[in-house]
Parts: structure tokens; sequence; C-alpha cells
């Protein structure tokens, strides 16, 4: 009886597997190309990204289309350097809180224009959010008057960022 049962387990797991990588597969070369390209320059004129991929432009024009409409691209979008907007400081901040304010809580910090995004997780935090600011004195008036105030959060802790490098996800690797 248990062998039947571990195999069932092992059978469901390997159905599983199967199911995630069907998903990657549903994307060829040159999908996944394209998105490499538009990852790395999304202003790039069809035109122009075709002679880069030896594809014909309207073939390439129906394959971004066909991608925006699977979900798989979201939107074209732009980068900022917040430093020239005077950005200085970014921050992520754990918070744990109180389980019957958590809508509350989320409707307050949407509400907070220097926090950028807010993740429920999993570990010692119910949630992180990160939270962007002119100067460290800013970013500790932020935490401790608007954040720490809001009725339900329990405690905080903040973890500023020195540093950051930001990588391609493996999946966009040529």
């Amino acid at each position: 009886m248990k062998f039947q049962s571990q195999n069932k387990t092992k059978l469901t797991f390997i159905k599983s597997l199967e199911r995630f990588l069907s998903t990657l597969h549903r994307f060829d070369e040159l999908d996944m190309n394209l998105l490499f390209e538009l990852t790395k320059d999304g202003s790039i004129s069809v035109p122009a990204l075709s002679k880069k991929l030896d594809i014909n432009a309207s073939v390439l024009y129906s394959r971004i289309k066909r991608l925006m409409k699977k979900k798989l691209i979201k939107k074209f979008t732009i980068v900022i350097d917040d430093s020239l907007l005077g950005i200085g400081v970014k921050a992520s901040v754990g918070i744990n809180r109180d389980p019957k304010f958590k809508d509350s809580i989320k409707k307050k910090l949407l509400e907070t224009p220097e926090v950028v995004s807010i993740s429920e997780v999993t570990g010692r935090f119910d949630m992180l959010i990160k939270v962007y600011a002119e100067t460290l004195e800013v970013l500790h008036s932020i935490v401790i008057e608007k954040i720490g105030k809001i009725e339900g959060i329990q405690n905080t802790e903040t973890f500023v960022e020195l540093q950051r490098i930001d990588k391609d996800p493996v999946y966009l690797k040529k």
C-alpha cells in the first residue's frame, strides 16, 4: 500500500514537472531572441529589430502582437535615473502586522507616496515594502512618522540599499 502511494506521489510530481516544462516550451527561439532584444532596448523600431534578428518585419510585428496577446509582454516602458529626480536613498522595510489590519495597512501604504512597492512574503516578516527617499533623514521620518504609526503595524526593520546590480533572468541569456 505504501509503495503505491509513493508511486502515485512520484507520478503526480512528474506530471506537474512536465506541465511546467511544456509551459516554458510554448515560446520558440525567435520569441526568446525577440524578448532578449526588447529588454535591452524597448524603443527599437520593428524595421531595425527585423534587420538585427534577420527576420521579415511583418513576421516580427505579428510575433510581438502574439506575445502581447499571450501577456508575456505586459507593457513597454522606460527606465528612469531616480538620482536625477532627487532620490538618494532606497530601502526595503520588513513589516510585522496584526492580521486583522491587513487590508487597511495595505490601503494606507498605497496612499504613502514614498512607498513604491508592497509584497506579502513568507519568513520573519509579513510584508516587505520598497521605499524611496531623498536622504537618510527623510527615510527615517517616513518609517517612523508615516509607516510606523499606521494602525496594526507591530514593528518594522529597515534595510538601506547600498549598491544595486541588476541581472537579466537566465531565460533571457543569448
